[in-house]
C-alpha cells in the first residue's frame, strides 16, 4: 500500500500490510523491516499519521500508537516541528550475495583531466541560476530545441569570438552534452564518407567511441609542433585534432601546419575537427586563437566546460559548417535529452554576466602556479625527468628515461599516487619507431591542502625508478 500526499500533508511510504495479524502490530512490523532494511534512511521523515491512516485505510490511533511504539524503541524520533523521522541508527544490510570490495581509491589524484570539484564557483552558479530563472519564458521549461537554448547559443557566439577568434553565428552553434557527445553525432553524419584520421597520441576513450560508431582511424605522427599534417592520407574524411594544445603531448599546433591542414580539407572536401579541450588555459601568454577561425566552412569547432567548469554540468558545442547544422541536428534528434535547458539558461547568464570570465583568470592564474611548482620541484629532486611541452593545460606530460615507465607507474602508485603512463594514448597502429617513456600528471585535481603531498609522493616514486 501506499502513503500519498493528501493535499500537501504527507510523502509516499510504500508499506506491505499483508500478513495476518493485528493492524497496529502488523505496521509495526512493516515499519521496522523498512528501517532494518535500509529503504528508510536514518533522518528519513514520515507521513503524518492521519496522512498514513487514510491510505493504509486504518484507524489514525493505530498509526499513532505504531509511532509511538517505535520512538520508545529507539527505531523512530519524534520532535515538535519536525515530526517523525527515523532515528539515526545504523540499519543492517539487506540479505543478498556476498560482494567483493573495491578497493580504496588512491589518496593522491592526479591523474589528468579533473578540476578540482572543489573550485567550482558556487556562488557565481547559484546567482546566475536565479537571474536565469526568473528571466526565463514559460517555453524553456518544455520540448527542448535540439540547437540548444537560444540564450546559450548567442552568449557562446560572443564569448568565443572574442576570447577564440571563433567565426560563427548562434544559428551555427548545437549545443550537445560534451566532447563525445559531439564526437558521436559528427560520427553519424560524416563516418560513412571514409576513414578519419587522428593524432598518433590522443584520448583512448575517442578512438574507442569512433569505433563502436564505425569509424576508422588513421594516425598520423606527432612532435613538438603538434600532428604532423602532411602526412593526413587524401582519402581521410576527417581529421580530428587538438591544434591548441596537443593532447596528450603538449605542443601548439604550428602556422605552418594550420595552414596546411585546411588546404587539405579545401583540395580533398575533408571536415577539420577541432577538440578546442582547453583553449581558454595558456600561461606563457595569450592562447593562440582558434583553427575555425581561419576557415569556418571546413572547420568543426568543438569545445564544453569540462575543464572549465566541471564535466558534471554535461555541457558542449559544436561550431558548425553552415552544410552541417542540420544533418547534425537530425542526427540529434528532435528532443533535447542530454544537457538541461535550466543548466543552459545557468551557463548563458554566467558567460553574459562575466562571471565566466572572471572564473577561467582565477582558474588560470592557480593551474599556472600548480604548473610551476611542479617543474620546479621535478628539476629540483628528479632532474633526470623533465616537464615537456608548452605551459597551458590541465596536464602535463613528464619525459622519463628510457624503459622506465612502468617502474615509475608502480613506485608512485606504493606512495598513493594515481597517475598514468603515457603508453595507453599511443594509437595503437602508429608506425613511428620513436615511443617516449613518460606520465602523464594533471594537476588540476587535488584540493590546496593535498597538493605539496601529492607532488612529493610523485618525485619519491620517480626517484625510485630513475635510480633502479
Amino acid at each position: 500500500m501506499t502513503a500519498a500526499d493528501h493535499g500537501g500533508l504527507g510523502v509516499d511510504l510504500h508499506l506491505e500490510l499483508s500478513a495476518a495479524g493485528g493492524r497496529r502490530a502488523v505496521l509495526i512490523a512493516a515499519l521496522r523491516e523498512a528501517v532494518r532494511g535500509g529503504r528508510l534512511a536514518p533522518g528519513t521523515r514520515l507521513p503524518p499519521y492521519r496522512s498514513l491512516a487514510a491510505d493504509l485505510g486504518i484507524a489514525r490511533n493505530t498509526v499513532a500508537d505504531a509511532y509511538a511504539e517505535l520512538v520508545a524503541e529507539g527505531w523512530l524520533t519524534s520532535r515538535q516541528g519536525s515530526g517523525t523521522r527515523v532515528a539515526d541508527r545504523v540499519a543492517a544490510p539487506a540479505p543478498g550475495p556476498a560482494r567483493t570490495a573495491a578497493p580504496p581509491p588512491l589518496p593522491y589524484d592526479l591523474v589528468q583531466g579533473r578540476p578540482d570539484p572543489g573550485a567550482f564557483p558556487r556562488t557565481s552558479w547559484l546567482a546566475a541560476a536565479r537571474r536565469a530563472l526568473t528571466a526565463a519564458p514559460h517555453e524553456a521549461f518544455g520540448i527542448g530545441d535540439p540547437h540548444g537554448r537560444t540564450e546559450l547559443r548567442l552568449a557562446l557566439a560572443e564569448y568565443l569570438a572574442r576570447v577564440r577568434g571563433v567565426r560563427t553565428t548562434p544559428d551555427r552553434i548545437v549545443v550537445c552534452s560534451g566532447a563525445a557527445h559531439a564526437l558521436r553525432l559528427l560520427a553519424r553524419v560524416l563516418g560513412p564518407g571514409g576513414p578519419w584520421a587522428v593524432e598518433a597520441y590522443g584520448l583512448p576513450f575517442h578512438r574507442g567511441l569512433l569505433a563502436e560508431a564505425g569509424v576508422t582511424t588513421l594516425p598520423v605522427g606527432v612532435d613538438e609542433d603538434g600532428a604532423r599534417v602532411a602526412d593526413i592520407p587524401d582519402h581521410a574524411r576527417a581529421v580530428l585534432l587538438t591544434p591548441a594544445h596537443q593532447f596528450p603531448t603538449g605542443g601548439p599546433l604550428h602556422p605552418g601546419r594550420r595552414a596546411g591542414v585546411l588546404e587539405w580539407a579545401r583540395a580533398r572536401g575533408g571536415v577539420v575537427i577541432e577538440d578546442d579541450y582547453d583553449g581558454e588555459f595558456r600561461y606563457d601568454r595569450r592562447p593562440v586563437g582558434a583553427v575555425q577561425g581561419l576557415d569556418p566552412e571546413r572547420t568543426v569547432l568543438v569545445g564544453s566546460v569540462s575543464k572549465s567548469l566541471s564535466p558534471a554540468l554535461r555541457i558542449g558545442w559544436m561550431c558548425l559548417p553552415s552544410a552541417l547544422v542540420d544533418p547534425v541536428v537530425a542526427a540529434k534528434g528532435q528532443r533535447e535529452p542530454y544537457a538541461s535547458a535550466t543548466d543552459q539558461l545557468t551557463l548563458a547568464d554566467l558567460l553574459a554576466s562575466g562571471a565566466y570570465d572572471r572564473h577561467v583568470r582565477r582558474m588560470r592564474q592557480r593551474h599556472r602556479g600548480r604548473r610551476d611548482r611542479l617543474t620546479a620541484l621535478l628539476a629540483d629532486r628528479v632532474p633526470a625527468v623533465r616537464v615537456t611541452g608548452i605551459a597551458a593545460g590541465l596536464h602535463a606530460v613528464l619525459e622519463l628515461p628510457a624503459g622506465t615507465e612502468r617502474a615509475a607507474l608502480a613506485a608512485t602508485a606504493r606512495r598513493g599516487v594515481a597517475v598514468e603512463g603515457l603508453a595507453p594514448y599511443r594509437h595503437p597502429d602508429a608506425t613511428d619507431a620513436e615511443r617516449p617513456d613518460g606520465l602523464v600528471v594533471g594537476y588540476a585535481t587535488p584540493p590546496e591542502r593535498l597538493y605539496g603531498q601529492a607532488l612529493e609522493a610523485l618525485c619519491d616514486g620517480l626517484a625510485e625508478a630513475v635510480r633502479s
